[in-house]
């Protein structure tokens, strides 16, 4: 069996693999974070439990409605993103013009909410949900085994994420929003509704949120607490990335997952600390982020 610095290969590669799959989904929550803070300057800790419903809307599509795994990622998406819209109506646009922290502690207080709903009617063990028929197998590649739904996982991200990057910094659209999180004053002159284009913002980033956990759902159980448990690394990942940074967000959240994939093989005990550690020394070189700008 051949071995790099004494590790096996499969194994290493496989452990690459897992930090590859973890990277894919801190690049899609992470993404849908920064454009949510970059545009209406709120911190939204509801973002894990929006990823959770996601989840849970393509669980019980399958489990009521019989609807499969391809149908979920077009409906669970809508279906939070309408949810989302709701809550930025009716609760968030009221905090704009107040400090961050309330924006904080409301979305806080709505993931609480989220969480404590789903566990009260679904409690706290996994539900599974079966990888699609399309998707099922792997490759042998001779130095490692590769899943075929996580590769799809993988491909989907990126798919994802530069299409997002595009559509902001290459579109017409991309440039409106830009510029009303400089000066909404101004763009609202031109005739561009911009409450209404905040609203579809948040809505799209909570989406980003939800298709993520639809993807999750074949991989890791569908449970409510399966939002909660990534929500703090995946905002350490936009703080290195630098708060906002669509790009730093992406380039950041697969770079992160395969350290962390790394550390796993060469140092398992640091494999739980080692994003934080890369914040603390990132802020303390840069404190805007990698790709973040100074106020």
């Amino acid at each position: 069996m051949m071995t790099i610095f004494g590790i096996p290969t499969q194994a290493l590669f496989g452990q690459l693999l897992l930090g590859l799959i973890n990277g894919a989904f801190y690049a899609m929550l992470s993404l849908g974070l920064a454009l949510i803070f970059g545009l209406l300057n709120i911190v939204n800790f509801s973002h894990g439990a929006l990823y959770m419903m996601g989840a849970f809307v393509a669980w019980l599509l399958l489990t009521y409605l019989g609807a499969g795994y391809w149908l979920a990622l077009i409906i669970a998406p809508l279906a939070v993103a309408v949810f989302g819209i709701i809550c930025e109506r009716f609760l968030l646009s009221r905090l704009y013009k107040l400090d961050h922290l309330y924006g904080l502690l409301l979305t806080f207080g709505l993931a609480l909410v989220i969480e404590g709903l789903f566990r009260q009617l679904y409690g706290i063990s996994g539900m599974p949900y079966a990888v699609p028929k399309e998707l099922q197998g792997g490759w042998n590649l001779g130095f490692m085994y590769l899943p075929i739904y996580r590769g799809w996982v993988v491909v989907a991200s990126l798919v994802l994420c530069l299409g997002s990057w595009l559509l902001i910094e290459k579109t017409k659209l991309g440039a409106y929003l830009r510029a009303a999180t400089e000066n909404a004053t101004l763009v609202q002159a031109f005739g561009i509704n911009v409450p209404m284009m905040v609203t579809l913002t948040y809505g799209f980033g909570v989406a980003l949120a939800a298709i993520a956990g639809v993807l999750a759902a074949p991989i890791y159980s569908v449970n409510p607490l399966m939002g909660s448990n990534l929500i703090i690394v995946v905002f350490a990942v936009v703080v290195i990335g630098g708060m906002g940074s669509i790009l730093g967000a992406v380039i950041t959240g697969f770079l992160l997952g395969l350290v962390e994939g790394l550390t796993k093989v060469f140092y398992p005990e640091a494999a739980s600390t080692v994003i934080f550690v890369v914040m603390a020394i990132v802020l303390l070189i840069k404190p805007a982020g990698l790709f973040g700008k100074r106020s």
